[in-house]
């Protein structure tokens, strides 16, 4: 293949690219809007975060990759940091956020991210929320990385679950068993209970609450699961 054919195709993707960003920066947000508010929402567990509200403490939100599809809606207009993947899909994801009064940062635990963790600290220490999908981008599903406990740690937030579940839902053949809903099904969205992290932990504590935190969530996550049996 020669030089400039090379070069027009690379172009060709370029403007295939931008258009689907564009399709869902615009168009597709407005598509999720009303997807949302079709369906019937039920909200529990969420007096616990109150409370830490009220309190002024710094919260990280805790969602598994697998149940981000109600993020963009459910957690709009309340000024959240959103860590997102700088990968193809986040770019995706940051499109949808963008308007929705999120404060988007770039990164995660598969990419240098000095600038948005030095963010993210700056955030939690002026009583700020910020939210990590603590097994992405990549997985492996529902395992628990290492970032959210160092940041609670370092700053004193609270760590607090967040999943749903859905009456009509599917469940697609992703590596995070991504969950979607049909318009106008009945949802469950629920807060979990608020996980609080030790200062000053060394290596061995580090992965001790981890584990725990992965235990939490996981327990979690499947009994909201639970909720349609």
């Amino acid at each position: 293949m020669s030089e400039s054919a090379i070069f027009d195709k690379m172009r060709e993707m370029s403007l295939k690219r931008d258009f689907r960003l564009w399709l869902i920066q615009h168009p597709g947000k407005i598509l999720i809007w009303l997807w949302m508010k079709a369906c019937r929402w039920k909200i529990t567990g969420a007096e616990p975060f109150e409370a830490l509200l009220a309190a002024g403490r710094p919260v990280i939100w805790l969602i598994w990759h697998g149940k981000i599809f109600v993020v963009p809606y459910f957690f709009r207009k309340r000024g959240i940091l959103a860590l997102v993947s700088p990968s193809k899909d986040g770019e995706f994801v940051s499109r949808l956020m963008d308007g929705w009064g999120y404060k988007l940062i770039r990164g995660s635990g598969s990419h240098p991210m000095k600038t948005a963790w030095i963010e993210m600290i700056k955030e939690l220490q002026a009583g700020g929320q910020v939210m990590i999908i603590p097994d992405g981008p990549k997985g492996p599903d529902r395992k628990f990385k290492l970032g959210a406990i160092k940041l609670a740690a370092e700053t004193g937030a609270v760590m607090v679950p967040f999943s749903f579940s859905a009456r009509r839902k599917k469940i697609l053949h992703s590596w995070d068993r991504f969950e979607m809903f049909y318009p106008f099904a009945k949802i469950a969205a629920v807060y979990g209970e608020p996980i609080e992290v030790p200062p000053n932990l060394d290596s061995a504590r580090l992965e001790e609450e981890r584990l725990r935190a992965e235990k939490i969530m996981v327990e979690f996550d499947a009994a909201v699961d639970r909720t349609f049996g």
